[in-house]
Parts: C-alpha cells; structure tokens; sequence
C-alpha cells in the first residue's frame, strides 16, 4: 500500500502528510507558510492587557502551521487566532531527533513507527495532544509546542512554557509592520481609556494581572513541576 493511499485511511497520519513536501519551501505569510517555524500571533483580551503574552504554533516541513487550539483538538492550516504576527525559523542543524513519549505513549504507541524527521516528531505531539484536554493555566498551546520541541531535542531540550515564551518574545521576527499595529494598537487604546477612567485602580489591577499570569507559569514550571504539563 503506498504512503498516500495508507494516510487517506488514517486521519491521524493525514494531518502530517499531505502531498510533497517541499525542503527548501521558503516563509510565505501571503499563503499562512512558515515551515520549521515556530509562529506566535496575540490573543484577544489577554494581549490587550499584556501585549508579550500571545497563541502560538509550530509549522511543518511544508510550512502548514499546527496549534494546540481546545480540548482533543489540534488545529491544521487554520491558525486558531489570525494571521502570524510574528515567527522565528529553526535550524534543523540544532535538533536531534529524540524518541522522547510520555508514559501514555510508550503503553500505546506502534513502535514499529521510528521518530526520524522533524515530521515524525510533529506527528507524535499531534496524536499525543489530540488525548489532552485543553486548559489555559496547565495546558495550552505553549505546552504543545515545547513537547515538539524537547521531542525534536532543539538545542538539547529543556524547553517549557516560560523559556519558549521568552524565545519568540526576544528571537521572534515581525512578519510585516501591520503586524506590529496589530499587536500593541489594541493595548495603546486599553491602556489610555483605562488610565484615563481608572487611574491607579486600572494601574493596580494590571499590574496583578500580569504578576498573576507571570507567577503562575514561573512557579508551575519551576516550584511547582509538573503543574504546567508539557
């Protein structure tokens, strides 16, 4: 049976393989493009208030982007919350392709099937995420994209929700300059009505919500383990 014809009857597989897959496949943010790429747009709300704080994804070979967007639920070529604002291409020289599973897998995984390419490794997080139930504070869309990066073994691992958020925070290059409007116009706007209407009120109540978010990641990823899952 050939390798299209077996990934038509399996809708797991048919996530990861479509068609040719193009090595040299450039960035192409017209065509929603970004292969190896870690990709981050903002979110509603949460962006407007703490604009370093977005929804992230990872593309594939072909440069269709993959996200961890609800329970059960990994989302292909549509990324959950608009366009890329913002993206940063790995060297796949810096991975090392790890056989890395959680508990679960390694009970229920065909290990006939090796981790090889940096497809294989996005297959694995895929069918291991569409088994998790989504949770904004335990389990989100970081979570899925640092479990493919410590599965690619990108710069040896160790990734979490904190490191990675503060990789395409400082690395991260901007697609274009509407993408940049994109993501402080909003908070520029929240900012100066709620500075207007509620001075220091405002200025306290953002200032605990960001400590809130921040505290929670940092002490669930490095006090508390395992809260934070990956």
């Amino acid at each position: 049976m050939s390798l299209k014809m077996k990934s038509s009857n399996d809708p797991e597989n048919q996530l990861i393989i479509e068609g040719n897959i193009s090595q040299n496949m450039k960035i192409d943010p017209e065509r929603a493009r970004f292969p190896c790429c870690i990709v981050w747009t903002p979110l509603p709300v949460i962006s407007w208030l703490i604009p370093f704080i977005g929804h992230i994804g990872i593309g594939r070979e072909d440069g269709v982007i993959l996200d961890f967007a609800g329970p059960n639920f990994v989302c292909v070529d549509n990324f959950t919350f608009g366009a890329v604002a913002r993206y940063l291409q790995i060297n796949r020289d810096k991975c090392y392709i790890s056989t890395h599973r959680s508990e679960e897998e390694l009970r229920e995984v065909d290990h006939s099937i090796e981790i090889s390419t940096w497809d294989d490794a996005l297959r694995r997080s895929t069918q291991e995420f569409q088994h998790r139930s989504y949770n904004l504070l335990t389990c989100n869309c970081h979570s899925f994209v640092a479990n493919n990066l410590n599965r690619l073994g990108f710069r040896t691992g160790g990734w979490n929700v904190v490191n990675l958020a503060a990789l395409i925070f400082l690395k991260g290059r901007w697609v274009n300059k509407g993408a940049v409007i994109r993501t402080f116009l909003p908070f520029v706007v929240v900012f100066s009505i709620g500075l207007a209407l509620g001075g220091t009120t405002f200025l306290t109540f953002l200032a605990f919500f960001t400590f809130f978010l921040v505290g929670w990641f940092i002490l669930g990823t490095y006090v508390f383990k395992n809260l934070v899952q990956l």
